[in-house]
């Protein structure tokens, strides 16, 4: 790859995710992940029984909150707003679960913010996110899989047009022809790949992707021990071996790494700015 590149951008996954007793998703999470040099929030979109929309990864109810499954599409919000969040071992914490206008109005001017899971109640996000004023400052995706996706690049389009929009790539980029003919704002892809041979990954296709002015998120947290999100090149061997991990996806030009440790990549990314062409990381606009 080549060797005048641009450092990435810091997504920190739902803020600081289960760091001590600070649990993801939380505007504490959010604080320390900016303090520790991120420069996107991820963060997790629930819709409530009454069309409330909460800022929660929805489906992990048994982990987090010590409910059944899905629990939340179940409640109504005044039901949501009385609950606390819990830890592994399922002892209660303070932190409340945030409507996303809360979390929202909290980063508002601070960051760019990756509304994840946004897809399944777009009109409701789309909602809040113009009443708090922070479509600049958003990022919308959707899965390129399954039998919906045309539909939910749609709905983009109608709700979000202005919004920067990451399809999901999984292995292969079968969608960027029909997308770039719908007017939303293509500014890039999330790519999903298991091996180092996957045209996500080629530098043929990197190049193309930044030809159009594009820009390519890469992930390296550890979704469970199953699932290969980025060829093996994890957080967990990046704190062991940064070079490995992270390195790799400086090395082949990706702009944006998701990240369970963004301190950790914040101070990788310091010295590698040290003796790279430009000097820091670039912003997505």
């Amino acid at each position: 790859m080549k060797e005048n590149r641009k450092l990435p951008l810091i997504a920190a996954h739902q803020g600081v995710a289960q760091c001590g007793y600070i649990l993801g998703n939380t505007l504490d999470a959010f604080d320390i992940a900016l303090k520790d040099g991120a420069d996107i929030i991820e963060l997790d979109a629930a819709l409530s029984a009454d069309g409330e929309v909460f800022t929660f990864h929805p489906g992990t109810e048994p982990v987090r909150l010590n409910l059944p499954r899905n629990a939340l599409a179940q409640m109504k919000s005044e039901e949501i707003r009385e609950l606390r969040l819990v830890q592994p071992d399922k002892s209660l914490t303070y932190f409340p679960i945030c409507t996303l206008e809360e979390s929202l109005r909290h980063l508002k001017g601070r960051c760019y913010i990756n509304v994840d899971k946004s897809w399944t109640c777009l009109p409701q996000i789309m909602e809040v996110v113009r009443r708090v004023g922070v479509s600049d400052q958003v990022i919308l995706k959707s899965n390129i899989r399954g039998e919906n996706w045309k539909r939910e690049v749609l709905e983009v389009e109608q709700y979000a047009p202005d919004v920067c929009y990451m399809p999901v790539f999984y292995e292969e980029d079968t969608a960027s022809e029909f997308i770039e003919s719908r007017n939303v704002r293509y500014f890039g892809a999330e790519v999903v790949f298991k091996t180092e041979e996957s045209m996500l990954a080629s530098e043929a296709y990197i190049d193309r992707m930044h030809e159009k002015g594009r820009k390519l998120w890469v992930n390296a947290i550890v979704f469970n021990y199953r699932t290969v999100l980025s060829a093996g090149h994890t957080d967990d061997i990046s704190l062991k071996d940064p070079e490995l991990g992270w390195g790799w996806m400086v090395r082949h030009n990706f702009d944006i790494i998701q990240t369970d440790w963004a301190r950790e990549l914040s101070l990788y990314r310091a010295i590698e700015a040290q003796v790279s062409t430009p000097s820091h990381a670039q912003a997505i606009r």
